[in-house]
């Protein structure tokens, strides 16, 4: 296919401004098992070409699962005629990049598609089996899921590069409910567990039948646990919640086509401006965070974005000062960048690229393990696992709820309380950050569910984070 799509980025040489092409087969597979019986397994696989071309700064793209050598053509005449067809607009410049060239591979010890069906339905029963016992779970809910991708891309730039990667994951969930009262307890996380750039050996080492008994025994647990309380406290967050924390307010919101008004179609634009960079103050000093698509085992990790640009780390803030952005060549070109920060992704070969975070991390600080930065607290809250979120669609005011949540008092954690909720705006919050967990404490969150576009695309992200405290966070119970 590779020699395919340059041949025909050489037939669209003269045609377009610029054009590029990208081959993808990809195969998915996910099981799921719900009290104790089989409730899924979804095999899909696809294949095929996306073609996108530029006019006198006018995008279009066509996209064809005929990979004949008339089939890609016919997909080149289609996206040619479309930009055609768009108004004219000044074109903004591309960053230049030097054209992609070899190969790229994910890391992955055992094939997950080499594994029987057997032997992963015996692991998510007896999975499903530890968490069973107490009438009050009412369901139990075990899932692993597969992903093999493998893609080659070609420009009219002369670029010509291949990739592969395999993902991996699972995980567990219990629900109790007893007294009108509902709780739910996940691992290792919720949203379908987690995921990795990785092989079988990734489900393997989350142990989901060794935790099913904890998980079904704290969601009994926190039935009759007294209710959040409520008010202004300081907060420890685990690193699960405080990736998804990240996501939310930091990740979306740095996406330089939302800063620029160019997304808006899904879930918003950004309260960021393109102004904003190098002189904003985003958080407090203790806040570090980077975009890093170069991240071993993380979902947002490759060899090249979808536009060829080479994966790299990109400080994004430093100090609690906002000093970069995730970008595309366009809009890189259209603030004045010199380079892309190489995070055009699409979904699968029928959509085109659009900026998309890679992985984006929080990175550790000086505050020690979790038990130092509960020390650090005469009176508060531990909160655990997300459980829902809500944000504005300019990333500026949120709520998120978690699974779970410890009484702090005296520096030592004490009992459960339920259905804790907290909310606040995004500066504010982040300048909230008191304490940062050392590296010891860092962990990768993988999320397969990340939504952008219109049509909507989905994306794989991961986050290295750590938990971290913060001071006067509004609390209440939901």
């Amino acid at each position: 296919m590779l020699d395919a799509l340059v041949a025909l980025m050489d037939a669209a040489g003269g045609r377009c401004a610029y054009a590029d092409a990208r081959w993808v087969e990809r195969s998915r597979e996910s099981i799921t098992v719900v009290d104790g019986a089989i409730e899924a397994v979804e095999i899909v696989d696809e294949e095929g070409v996306g073609v996108r071309v530029r006019v006198d700064g006018a995008w279009a793209f066509a996209a064809t699962q005929e990979l004949t050598r008339d089939g890609l053509e016919e997909a080149l005449r289609r996206a040619l005629a479309l930009a055609q067809a768009e108004p004219r607009r000044p074109a903004a410049p591309l960053a230049a990049v030097a054209p992609a060239r070899g190969s790229w591979r994910g890391p992955c010890a055992i094939d997950p598609f080499g594994v029987s069906l057997e032997e992963k339905l015996e692991l998510l029963l007896a999975a499903d089996e530890a968490m069973a016992g107490d009438p009050r779970i009412v369901r139990r809910r075990a899932s692993c899921v597969a992903e093999r991708t493998v893609k080659t891309f070609a420009s009219t730039e002369g670029a010509a590069c291949e990739q592969a990667a395999v993902e991996c994951g699972g995980g567990i969930v219990a629900v109790a409910v007893a007294d009108g009262e509902l709780q739910v307890r996940s691992h290792p996380s919720a949203h379908a567990g987690d995921v990795a750039q990785a092989g079988w050996e990734h489900v393997l080492a989350l142990d989901l039948p060794g935790n099913g008994g904890r998980v079904a025994d704290q969601a009994v647990a926190l039935l009759a646990a007294p209710p959040c309380p409520a008010g202004p406290t300081t907060v420890v967050i685990d690193s699960e919640q405080v990736a998804l924390q990240l996501h939310e307010s930091i990740g979306h919101a740095l996406e330089l086509d939302r800063m620029l008004g160019y997304e808006a179609a899904y879930a918003g634009t950004s309260w960021v401006r393109p102004t904003d960079l190098g002189a904003l103050r985003y958080g407090s000093d203790g806040l570090n965070v980077t975009a890093d698509a170069t991240l071993p085992g993380a979902l947002g990790t490759y060899g090249w974005d979808d536009e060829g640009v080479p994966a790299q780390r990109t400080p994004l803030i430093e100090g609690g000062r906002l000093v970069g952005a995730l970008s595309s060549r366009e809009t890189a070109g259209a603030v004045g960048l010199d380079a892309s920060s190489g995070t055009m992704r699409a979904d699968g070969f029928a959509r085109q690229p659009l900026v998309r975070m890679p992985n984006v991390s929080l990175e550790p600080g000086d505050g020690g393990t979790l038990a130092d930065l509960v020390a650090g607290v005469d009176e508060g809250l531990y909160l655990e696992t997300n459980r829902s979120w809500s944000i504005d669609d300019r990333r500026l005011q949120f709520q998120f709820t978690t699974e779970l949540a410890r009484e702090i008092r005296g520096g030592e954690l004490r009992g459960l309380r339920r259905n804790p909720v907290y909310a606040g705006i995004t500066p504010r919050f982040w300048a909230s950050l008191d304490a940062v967990g050392s590296a010891g404490e860092r962990r990768l969150h993988g999320l397969t569910n990340c939504g952008k576009g219109e049509p909507g695309q989905l994306a794989g992200v991961s986050h290295g984070t750590v938990p971290a405290r913060f001071l006067d966070v509004d609390v209440r119970p939901r």
